[in-house]
């Protein structure tokens, strides 16, 4: 269908109507904000219109296609040509960040060779709004003559991805926000919110935890929120540690020798009693200072951490208090020590 011709307005630019591509701002520009807004309206109705698919009749399609790829022995090969491609590897690049092995492979690729990284205990999800792209037909005959499961995410329940697949999870109508209908907008931003559902519900199955993402996430601000005191610390002889009958020289020589700025006073049963820092011995400067034993100059119940709080949490509370260092106890006993220094070098925040 032809489109309407824009009309002119005084300082040379266009003014569309509601089936064109622009709206008149106040000034005589085309809106851009109004444009914008037009899209994420489309696509957020398309969203909702897949919410509502999935608490009726897309339901009991996703908790098999759930069930499929966590159950599978092998790994979720996600495929998809153009626009559905590229969303095809984020959902892959999604799932294999939080639990699911996943990996991306181009269907024309697949069919020059790359066709043998497909295992037959793998899971295919394949992404084809039309259903038709000629590019998943390998594929798909694929799939089908060494029985591995295919899962299709379209929006033709009668195409040819729906008709061959174990499962097919199939979007409901919604209009793509390009205002010519033909550049895909609406039914990725839907394939890419549906992708995500997946990966987040096999998430929860599995019982995915912030400690299997840290391990997962190692770079990056991600890990680095995610660290542990237990990673970071000091341990063993690194530690410092003094009787509360030590000699206050004896203090100052462990110390100086861990180079930490302050030691924990620990009682016969290995208990953290109190803590020496550089301020207690300030506070206590005087010539008698090296003679006097541990427990006259420590400061008692020191503030502590356990050895599994985030890294981030030790951090806050050092800020907050003013202190440059932690004890990490475990059941009253240091197992560790963990320095201001150590989290900002690990770029905690």
């Amino acid at each position: 269908m032809r489109q309407a011709a824009p009309t002119a307005v005084p300082d040379g630019s266009e003014q569309r109507d509601d089936s064109g591509t622009a709206a008149e701002a106040t000034d005589g520009r085309p809106d851009v904000v109004a444009s914008a807004l037009r899209v994420l309206a489309l696509e957020g109705k398309g969203i909702a219109a897949l919410e509502t698919a999935l608490d009726g009749d897309l339901g009991p399609a996703f908790c098999r296609a759930v069930d499929i790829i966590r159950s599978t022995t092998g790994r979720l090969v996600v495929t998809g040509m153009g626009k559905s491609g590229h969303i095809g590897r984020k959902i892959a690049a999604t799932m294999a960040s939080v639990g699911t092995p996943a990996y991306f492979v181009h269907p024309g690729e697949a069919s020059h060779g790359d066709m043998g990284i497909i295992r037959s205990d793998d899971v295919v999800l394949a992404l084809s709004n039309s259903g038709e792209t000629a590019e998943l037909g390998d594929i798909i005959g694929y799939c089908s003559r060494f029985g591995i499961d295919l899962i299709g995410i379209t929006g033709d329940p009668e195409s040819a991805l729906a008709e061959a697949s174990t499962v097919a999870l199939i979007m409901p109508r919604s209009a793509e926000a390009c205002p010519l209908g033909l550049a895909p907008t609406t039914s990725t931003a839907m394939a890419l919110a549906l992708g995500d559902a997946l990966a987040v519900a096999l998430l929860e199955c599995r019982g995915f935890s912030a400690d299997d993402f840290q391990v997962l996430h190692p770079g990056g601000r991600l890990g680095r929120r995610l660290t542990r005191v237990a990673d970071i610390m000091h341990t063993g002889d690194a530690v410092p540690l003094v009787r509360p009958d030590d000699r206050m020289a004896e203090v100052l020589i462990v110390m100086t020798a861990r180079r930490l700025g302050c030691a924990g006073v620990v009682d016969g049963k290995g208990a953290l009693v109190g803590i020496i820092t550089d301020g207690d011995l300030r506070r206590h400067m005087d010539a008698g200072l090296v003679s006097r034993e541990a427990s006259a100059v420590m400061t008692v119940e020191p503030l502590t951490i356990r050895p599994e709080a985030l890294a981030a949490e030790a951090l806050g509370l050092m800020n907050s208090r003013e202190i440059t260092g932690l004890f990490a106890v475990r059941d009253g006993a240091p197992v560790g020590f963990v320095h201001l220094h150590d989290c900002l070098r690990e770029g905690v925040a």
